[in-house]
């Protein structure tokens, strides 16, 4: 799936047979709702940008931070044996958990790409 991107959001681009339009919102969104539509992907791109500007003046009016999307925080839950493995190889290795699972997440992100 392709994704529209402007100043730091993606949207998604997805097709309504019953409405013959194309549509999407915002990802990564979880307190806040960007949708958008358009006839052409010309249409779409444009409200998509329209949408995420309005979005940005009307926190700023409101005097909010705007949401970003995917902050980058992620609360990971795993089995006590697993999260002890962790520790005992990151201790070993001299790196951290946090590392250790960043680089196990972007192997196989490679994996899959690869695909």
């Amino acid at each position: 799936m392709d994704y529209l991107e402007y100043k730091g959001y993606k949207g998604s681009v997805e097709f309504s047979k019953e409405d013959n339009c194309l549509f999407g919102k915002v990802q990564g969104m979880s307190r806040d709702l960007i949708t958008y539509e358009g006839q052409t992907l010309d249409e779409l791109r444009r409200d998509f940008e329209n949408g995420v500007d309005s979005y940005i003046e009307g926190c700023k009016a409101e005097g909010m931070e705007p949401a970003k999307p995917y902050s980058g925080k992620l609360n990971l839950r795993m089995s006590s044996e697993l999260h002890s493995r962790v520790a005992a190889v990151v201790a070993a290795t001299g790196t951290t958990i946090n590392d250790f699972i960043n680089k196990a997440i972007k192997n196989e992100l490679r994996k899959v790409a690869a695909l």
